[in-house]
């Protein structure tokens, strides 16, 4: 079954926990979305893969360094020169230093929040709220930009063919599902309707290294996937996808016979949208453990070592390398999230021992796998045609606060690669201690805009919200021109 992403208590349209659980993998969010408006422009992008650094990097210690700053707001990294004449980067990215010529930096992102902000940052969400970003599920959250995509490709061209890979996946996990505490609010369809859900991912294996935290309470030795894992290591959408070792086609049988036993419970819904969406969902996730498409995707072992290697033998890199392979193999829209795990306070949340992580785990791990996948879609002849995005929600305080970084969204970056995008160039500025923009100030609602152009897609075409009101997909922003090739 596919996941449920819902709230124990009586969701916006009235449906029960008891109905959910009955369910078994409904989205939460009914669609009553109507056909786009027919604006389209000349897509340059087919394809999207959307690396997000959950947490907030920080903007002085990857590509905003500020050598000539207080050491206590420049901190220990030296920075390096890169292949644009004039941009420099943080020392510990030395392979990113080798593909920024095919790079747009954007240095001048901002908002006025300092808390974790995904749903602001990927959908139309005017503002930012805490009560939104989190709370896994809220009726006033925004359809994520991969769940726009798809939509619309729905609406416009019909369903993809049966057994075909499918698009707007996300991986590892679901999202803040590997922390000890899950809180965030997940990236999904809102009012499109539950069938434009991402199909989330789930990792099986097993972590190699370990490191020293501080993160949360006292230190303690931490094994994290994002540090390193085995070549055995796999993705999976939804449940079941790969038909392992231990998965057999008496097995893939026997899980649909028990699912056939949840009818009885099913038909005090089925004249329902919920019983309508159980069925759907359940084929779609049959669908996906039969299909030999999806199988061949996500046999990572298919990848020569070296290559593999390339990208980092950790959860990230390898997620990156599965995001090309799935995209190469049809799917249109990837995300992969470097995700909390574990303690709180981890990923790229830096607020304390951050020399550790930035050193030992967080800029090696990225700077392998950003390097990597932009140098091995442009030599598949695939970067023209694939955009590449790397975002997050907001950077970190000027000002070292002992041994981190706190929240701070008045001064961010953004990366954009590929699909119809500049290459080699630095846009916006911000000031000496990289605190706030001084020229081109701009907000994440641009960085989508400008996405949705490459796409083909104008972003004032509405859709429909569950009040029958008209909405624009990105109500306030523009497309940021100098970032077009």
């Amino acid at each position: 079954m596919l996941r449920i992403l819902g709230s124990p208590k009586r969701a916006c349209n009235g449906l029960t926990r008891r109905e959910w659980l009955v369910a078994g993998g409904l989205g939460m969010l009914t669609a009553n979305a109507a056909a786009p408006t027919p604006t389209r422009t000349a897509a340059k992008a087919k394809n999207v893969i959307l690396l997000y650094l959950f947490g907030g990097p920080s903007q002085l210690d990857t590509f905003d360094p500020k050598p000539n700053a207080p050491a206590e707001v420049r901190g220990e990294w030296k920075s390096i020169r890169t292949r644009v004449p004039g941009l420099d980067v943080c020392e510990l990215l030395p392979h990113t230093a080798k593909v920024m010529d095919r790079v747009t930096l954007i240095r001048s992102l901002n908002h006025p929040w300092n808390f974790h902000g995904m749903q602001y940052a990927t959908t139309g969400l005017p503002q930012g709220s805490i009560p939104i970003e989190e709370t896994q599920q809220h009726a006033e959250q925004w359809p994520f930009l991969g769940s726009v995509v798809t939509y619309l490709d729905h609406k416009n061209h019909g369903p993809k063919p049966k057994g075909s890979v499918p698009d707007n996946v996300m991986l590892p996990w679901l999202l803040s599902s590997r922390r000890s505490m899950p809180m965030y609010g997940r990236p999904h369809a809102a009012y499109l309707g539950g069938e434009f859900d991402p199909i989330w991912g789930e990792f099986h294996g097993t972590a190699t290294r370990s490191i020293t935290r501080t993160s949360w309470g006292p230190a303690e030795d931490y094994r994290d996937p994002h540090l390193g894992i085995t070549p055995e290591s796999r993705f999976e959408l939804a449940a079941g996808t790969n038909l392992t070792d231990g998965m057999t086609l008496d097995r893939l049988s026997s899980r649909r016979s028990l699912l056939d036993q949840f009818d009885v419970a099913r038909r005090e819904i089925d004249k329902s949208r919920t019983g309508r969406r159980l069925d759907d969902n359940r084929t779609k996730a049959f669908g996906l453990m039969d299909s030999p498409h999806v199988r061949v995707a996500l046999d990572l072992a298919r990848e020569p070592n070296k290559l593999r290697e390339q990208y980092g033998m950790t959860l990230f890199g390898q997620g990156a390398l599965q995001a090309r392979r799935l995209v190469e193999a049809g799917c249109r829209f990837v995300t992969v999230i470097w995700d909390e795990f574990g303690q709180l306070n981890t990923g790229w949340d830096t607020h304390v021992d951050q020399r550790n992580r930035l050193k030992n785990d967080l800029l090696p791990g990225f700077d392998l796998a950003f390097s990597a996948l932009i140098e091995d879609l442009a030599q598949r002849g695939m970067l023209d045609d694939t955009l590449v995005l790397v975002m997050n929600e907001m950077g970190r305080t000027p000002k070292l606060e002992g041994d981190g970084r706190g929240h701070w969204g008045r001064a961010y970056c953004n990366l954009m690669a590929g699909g119809g995008t500049a290459r080699g160039r630095v846009i916006g500025k911000t000031d000496a201690i990289a605190g706030s923009p001084i020229d081109q100030p701009l907000k994440a609602k641009d960085v989508l805009a400008t996405a949705y152009h490459l796409l083909g897609i104008d972003h004032h075409t509405t859709v429909t919200d569950r009040q029958d009101r008209p909405v624009p997909l990105i109500p306030y922003g523009d497309v940021i021109r100098e970032a077009l090739g």
